[in-house]
This record gives C-alpha cells, sequence and structure tokens, in this order.
C-alpha cells in the first residue's frame, strides 16, 4: 500500500509512484487505522493506537523536512524533546512486556518509516520546485500486436492523434511524429531514447485489435531513473475508438500536468467526430500521407474524401485532404494548376468548421507562396499556424524553407529551422532543409557539415545527396558533387536531381551524358508532371540562356513549386543581370 503525503489518498497497486491527483511521489503507506498496533507517520489526520512518536506538524499539514530528524538509534522531533531509544524498549518492567513485545517489531518498522519519509522531504526540500515537473514527452510509436499488418494504420494513426492531443497542453514539448518514428520496430530503451530526444518521460504501448475487441496498453516511463510512474490497459469495442483516444489522452495529460484549465483539457480531449468509421478511414488517410509516395498520396486523398463522405463535418478531414493537395506538385502526382486549387479549397473548408486547427493555415501558406507568389498572404498563415500550435515543427520548417530564406531572409530562416529541428531533431527532411538553408546563404562548409551529420543519422536519406552535391559544386569539388547527385537520382529518380546533373556535366565538360539527360526529360514531359526548371538547368549548363529562360518562364506559368526559389538556386547565378530574369523575380515578388 502507498499514500500520498499530500492528500492522503491510497493506492493499493505498488508499481504506481506518483499521485494521480496532485503529481506528488507516493510514500509507503502507512498500516490501517484499524490494524493493532497502527504507527503515526507523520500523515496529516493520522492518529496510531500505539502512541509512540508524535508530530508537531499542524492539523491538516504535512510534516516538512524541520519537523523530522533521524539518527540510526534515535527519533528526534521539532518539540526538542528527546524520544526514548527503540533499544531500551526491551528493558520495559514485567506488567509491560506484552506492550514490550508489540513494540520490538514497530521499533523497525518505525525506523524504516521514518528514514523513507525523511529521504523523501529531503529531497523535497533540495529540488527546486518541491516536485517533477514534466515539461517534455516522447510518444514512441504504439505497436501494433495484432498480428495482421492492414491494422497498421490504427496503431500508427493512435500514436499520431495522441501526438497532436498532447501538444495542445501549455509548456509541454511534446516530439514530432517523425522524429519517434525513427523508433518504429526498435527495442526501446528508455534512457537511451530520452536522451536522444532530449526528453523526461517516453510513452509507450500496444494496440490489439480482434475483430471488433480493441486492446490498447500504455507506460509512461522516467527515462532517466527507468521506472514506471503510470500504465493502464484499456479494453473497448471499435465502435468506441474515438472515445477510447479522448480518455487515453485525458488520462496521460492528467499524469503530465496535474492542473490544466478547462479550455486546455477541453483542447487536449478534443475529438472531432462522433463517426468511428469516418475516423478510421482519416487514420488510414494519414497512414498513406506519411509514406509520401505517388501512389500513397492518391490513396491518401482518397481515404481523405471518403471520410468526408461519412461526416460532412469532419474539420480535421478536410485539413489532411488539404495537405495531401499541397504535396502533389512537389512529389509529381500533378501539376500546382490541377491540384493547388482544391488544396485552398479543402483549407478554407476546414477553417469554416474548426478554425482552431493549424494545419490548413500550413496548407494555405503552401497555396499563397507557391501558386499566387504572394509571400506577405503565405506568411501570414504560417505565422498563425505557429500560434495555434507552438509544437508544430512542420510549420517552422515552411516557414523557415518556405518562406523566409526564398526571399534571402537568411538569418531569419535558420532561427525557424533550429526551432523546427529541436521540436523535431531526428527529421532527416528538417536536418536536409537546414542545411540548404546555410547552403543558399553561401556558408558552404557548415552546410556539408549538416549534411553528413543527417546522412550519419539516415545514410539512405537521398535529398540530402542533392544538397551536398550543390555545397560541393560551389566549393569547385566537381567530382565530389557529380558523384553526390548521381547518388541522389539513384535513390530518388527526381527529375530535378537529373537537371542538376546535367548541369554539372555539361560544365564539366561531359555534354554527351548531359544532352541524353537533357532527351530523357523532354520526352518523360510528354507523358508525366516533369518540372521545366530542370530542363532550364541543362540549357543552362549548355550555355543556352535564352532557352533556358523560356522554360523557366514556363515553371511560372505552370505555377510549378520550385520558381519559389529562383532568387537563391546556385544553378542560376549566370541569369542574375538577365532583365529577363530581372522581370521573372519581379513576377514572382522575389528579390533580386
Amino acid at each position: 500500500m502507498k499514500r500520498c503525503p499530500e492528500c492522503r489518498r491510497d493506492y493499493y497497486d505498488d508499481t504506481l509512484l506518483y499521485c494521480l491527483d496532485d503529481g506528488n511521489a507516493l510514500l509507503e503507506g502507512p498500516a490501517s487505522r484499524s490494524e493493532p498496533g497502527a504507527v503515526a507517520t507523520g500523515f496529516p489526520g493520522d492518529e496510531p493506537q500505539t502512541a509512540i512518536l508524535h508530530s508537531t506538524a499542524a492539523p491538516g499539514e504535512a510534516p516538512t523536512r524541520a519537523h523530522i530528524h533521524t539518527t540510526e538509534q534515535t527519533a528526534i522531533l521539532s518539540t526538542g524533546a528527546e524520544a526514548e531509544p527503540l533499544e531500551s524498549l526491551g528493558g520495559l518492567s514485567e506488567k509491560h512486556s506484552f506492550s514490550a513485545r508489540r513494540a520490538k517489531p514497530l521499533a523497525a518498522l518505525v525506523v524504516a518509516v521514518l528514514v523513507l519519509v525523511g529521504a523523501f522531504f529531503s529531497y523535497r526540500y533540495f529540488s527546486k520546485s518541491g516536485s517533477k515537473q514534466i515539461n517534455s514527452i516522447a510518444v514512441m510509436p504504439l505497436v501494433n500486436d495484432s498480428g495482421n499488418p492492414d491494422t497498421e494504420f490504427l496503431s500508427d494513426g493512435m500514436t499520431e492523434t495522441l501526438i497532436n492531443s498532447l501538444s495542445q497542453i501549455p509548456n509541454l514539448s511534446v516530439k514530432a511524429r517523425s522524429s519517434v518514428f525513427r523508433y518504429k520496430g526498435k527495442e526501446i530503451d528508455p534512457k537511451k531514447v530520452a536522451s536522444e530526444l532530449g526528453v523526461q518521460v517516453i510513452l509507450t504501448g500496444r494496440v490489439i485489435q480482434r475483430g471488433d475487441q480493441l486492446t490498447l496498453s500504455v507506460e509512461l516511463t522516467d527515462g532517466q531513473t527507468e521506472n514506471t510512474i503510470w500504465g493502464n490497459k484499456y479494453e473497448r469495442r471499435g465502435s468506441d475508438l474515438v472515445a477510447l483516444q479522448s480518455e487515453v489522452a485525458r488520462d496521460v495529460s492528467g499524469k503530465l500536468k496535474s492542473k490544466l484549465t478547462g479550455a486546455d483539457a477541453a483542447k487536449v480531449e478534443k475529438t472531432y467526430t462522433a463517426n468511428p468509421e469516418a475516423y478510421q478511414l482519416y487514420l488510414k488517410g494519414r497512414f498513406a500521407w506519411n509514406r509520401r509516395t505517388i501512389e500513397s498520396l492518391k490513396q491518401a486523398a482518397e481515404f481523405f474524401k471518403q471520410a468526408i463522405e461519412k461526416d460532412p463535418n469532419y474539420a480535421l478531414a478536410y485539413a489532411g485532404l488539404a495537405e495531401t493537395y499541397v504535396l502533389f506538385s512537389q512529389y509529381n502526382v500533378a501539376s500546382s494548376k490541377d491540384s493547388m486549387p482544391q488544396a485552398k479549397a479543402a483549407a478554407l473548408k476546414a477553417l469554416e468548421l474548426d478554425d482552431s486547427l493549424a494545419a490548413p493555415h500550413a496548407a494555405l501558406q503552401s497555396y499563397f507562396t507557391f501558386y499566387e507568389f504572394d509571400r506577405v498572404a503565405g506568411e501570414k498563415e504560417i505565422r498563425r499556424a505557429i500560434e495555434l500550435d507552438p509544437n508544430y515543427a512542420t510549420a517552422y520548417h515552411w516557414l523557415g524553407g518556405d518562406v523566409l530564406y526564398p526571399t534571402k531572409r537568411f538569418d531569419e530562416a535558420l532561427a525557424a529551422m533550429r526551432r523546427a529541428e529541436e521540436l523535431d531533431p531526428l527529421s532527416s527532411i528538417i536536418g536536409t532543409n537546414l542545411g540548404d538553408v546555410l547552403l543558399y546563404a553561401g556558408r558552404y562548409d557548415e552546410a556539408i557539415v549538416q549534411y553528413q551529420r543527417v546522412l550519419s543519422l539516415d545514410p539512405n536519406f537521398a535529398n540530402t545527396f542533392s544538397g551536398l552535391g550543390l555545397a560541393h559544386w560551389q566549393k569547385g569539388m566537381k567530382p565530389e558533387a557529380i558523384a553526390q547527385m548521381r547518388r541522389y537520382i539513384e535513390l530518388s529518380g527526381s527529375s530535378i536531381g537529373k537537371g542538376s546533373l546535367g548541369f554539372f556535366l555539361a560544365r564539366s565538360g561531359q555534354r554527351d551524358e548531359a544532352v541524353k539527360l537533357l532527351a530523357e526529360l523532354k520526352q518523360a514531359s510528354s507523358q508525366q508532371y516533369v518540372p521545366f526548371t530542370a530542363v532550364a538547368f541543362i540549357h543552362l549548363g549548355h550555355g543556352e540562356k535564352e532557352d533556358a529562360l523560356d522554360w523557366l518562364e514556363k515553371e511560372i506559368d505552370a505555377r510549378g513549386s520550385y520558381s519559389t526559389y529562383y532568387a537563391t538556386m546556385p544553378e542560376l547565378d549566370d541569369l542574375r543581370t538577365e532583365p529577363r530574369f530581372k522581370a521573372m523575380l519581379k513576377r514572382l515578388n522575389l528579390p533580386e
């Protein structure tokens, strides 16, 4: 049995370490009042049947460190009186021999209890706040224990929902999805993970779905001591999935922060649909969206649409649809003209239904920045997203990568990217784009160090090789640049990578291969979406400026996303003084 020293609540679960009401560390609790020989322990209101020691704490007040001092043999209380040494209890007169026999085991118990209580209050005395304040957490990917890979979307989706719910707690740092999912499928060492992610506690769990039965087990672990702070097992029907997510978020938040305002608690427990089918379709959409392939993005859009059909007022599904459409042109799914207007419509509908969502504002940033070339409106939207969700790593990422550095505001961009990396320290794309900002700012050596750091964590992350290639090219290291750009293409098949490689080859005298790449890109563009900028690069590599300018203008007319970066792209440096290029930058609302 354990007891809270503040509120005196008793617990019979010996695995609990902290009070569920006020968060204070639990002590080994006193014997029940009904048991013979109960001992005063300093808990307010405890009246022992055999009074051996007596606390001077005021009624209703837990004793502080000043009230209790212990040695091996003597208990001294703050009254100034010295209690009889415990050893002397054995020398009581014959008529008290029964009491003495009772007192001997009690003496040992008293010492044990006082040492424990004294140690606890010494800790309270020397700690800054008097109790451990939890300010950071990582929600590890829930393990799918169902034995069916088709239900993987459920465990992943529930993890992401928990991350988003806990992110609503003020002054709590919650690590982003891309960082924690680096640990998916691996054995979790709480101490190591907490150190790598820079958090105090981690949440782990397992999900089992058998027909309509759903079992979720979760555990909150102290990252420093590896002690279990709290754990619970939930058994529900599949139709109760929405309510279960809200319940788990409430329970976990109660262990992290003992006091939440009503408004904060409502944000944490908020559900966006009461329809379990719509919710599962939404989770499937998120699962597909995170895979980031042409086919998976198409699937994501369909799942979000199906979720909306089940619940036309499902704001979160509209937000997911908007976030999907803004990626279509970047991942060669469709042109911007065929996807960005749909992204805007979905984002506005999401905000019409729920104006507290951050994601639709991030999607609108992409629309205004890449499609309308309205930098002011784009920045306003992304800053609003950050205001609504200060833990939104992607918003800081897009602020730095889409809004600030394309307009040459490099110092601000670096600050935003570093904040994104702080929130999502293991994200390969954030780490790579931080390197890109350094590259475009002309800080090539720093960029190379940053790219190498990313590759040390994720050796096959394609985009990082593109940045490395450009950085080495700017330093005049042509063979290294060509090799790294080839590696980028090998890993990704990127059209823009082929354009950069063609540029490098043409400028290095390997014109024949550059010509072949140019023909390949033009042929591909008749069958699928190919960024016009890629073709322009190779023309420019051959010194064909007018042809290059023609293709760059086609990119702008098509509202291609790469045109946003024209003011900073190293490949375009030879065009900076060209009047046509200056006019393009003006049209794009970019600085010269």
